[in-house]
C-alpha cells in the first residue's frame, strides 16, 4: 500500500508531521460542516497558507518526487482553497464570519515583509548570476509559513473561549511543525550528506514558539477537562 511504502521510506517524525498537518485540515473542514459557522476562524490565516503552498509547490510542474509527495501537495492546495471559499462564499457559514475580529493586516504585515526579506536573502545567498525565481518563491514560502498562524491566534485571543474542534485544529497545526523540527534533528544525525537549511530551521523554531502560549492553555484545559479559554491581554 502507498501509505505503508511511504512510511517505510521516511522517518517517523516526518510522517507523523505530515499526518498531523493533514489531520488539522480535516478537523477544520469537519468543524465547518458540522457547526455550520465560521466563528473563531481566520480566513486570513488560510489565505496566507494558500500563498505558502502555491509558491512552494510550483515544482509540481517541473519535478516528480513520488506519488505520495505530489498527492499531499495537491491536497494542501485544494483543501486550503476550499476552506477559504466555504467561509467567504457559502451560506450560512459566510454570514457567521466576523471580518471585524479577523482584522490582522496580512498583506501589509505578513506577505509584503516576507517577500522583501526573501528577495534580499536569496539575492545575497545566490547572487545575480544564480538568481532563481523558483528558489526565491520557496524562500518566501518558508518565511511566510512561520507567521501564517498569527491572524488565527489574534482571532482566538479576541474570542477568548475556543470551540473544541477549532482548538484541535490549531493544536495539530502546531504539532506538525514541532514534529518537523524533530525530523530535521533526526536527519542531521542519520543522513551523511544531509543539506542543512538554516533559514528553514530558524523559521520552524519561530513558528513553533508562536504556538507556545496556545499549547500551554490547550493542554491545561484538556488535563482539567474544562472549557478551553485564553486569558485576556489586559
Amino acid at each position: 500500500p502507498l501509505v505503508l511504502k511511504t512510511f517505510m521510506s521516511m522517518n517517523i517524525f516526518r510522517f507523523c508531521g505530515d499526518m498531523s498537518h493533514l489531520f488539522s485540515i480535516i478537523v477544520l473542514l469537519l468543524r465547518l460542516r458540522v457547526a455550520r459557522n465560521a466563528q473563531g476562524i481566520s480566513v486570513k490565516t488560510h489565505e496566507l497558507y494558500l500563498c505558502v503552498f502555491v509558491s512552494r509547490y510550483l515544482d509540481l510542474f517541473t519535478t516528480f518526487y513520488s506519488l505520495y509527495n505530489s498527492v499531499m501537495k495537491i491536497v494542501y492546495i485544494v483543501s486550503t482553497a476550499s476552506i477559504i471559499y466555504t467561509i467567504k462564499f457559502q451560506e450560512p457559514i459566510k454570514s457567521t464570519y466576523d471580518k471585524s475580529q479577523d482584522s490582522f493586516l496580512h498583506w501589509q504585515f505578513a506577505v509584503a515583509p516576507c517577500a522583501i526579506l526573501a528577495f534580499f536573502t536569496h539575492l545575497i545567498g545566490s547572487g545575480i548570476s544564480d538568481f532563481s525565481l523558483m528558489e526565491l518563491l520557496w524562500t518566501f514560502s518558508i518565511y511566510l509559513e512561520a507567521i501564517a498562524i498569527l491572524p488565527q491566534l489574534v482571532v482566538l485571543q479576541r474570542y477568548r473561549e475556543v470551540e473544541n474542534l477549532t482548538g484541535n485544529y490549531v493544536f495539530f497545526m502546531g504539532a506538525y511543525r514541532a514534529l518537523y523540527i524533530l525530523n530535521w534533528i533526526y536527519r542531521a544525525n542519520t543522513e551523511k550528506n544531509y543539506r542543512h537549511h538554516w533559514v528553514v530551521y530558524i523559521c520552524g523554531v519561530v513558528q513553533t514558539l508562536l504556538y507556545a502560549d496556545f499549547f500551554y492553555y490547550y493542554i491545561k484545559s484538556k488535563a482539567k477537562g474544562g472549557k478551553f479559554s485564553l486569558p485576556t491581554t489586559g
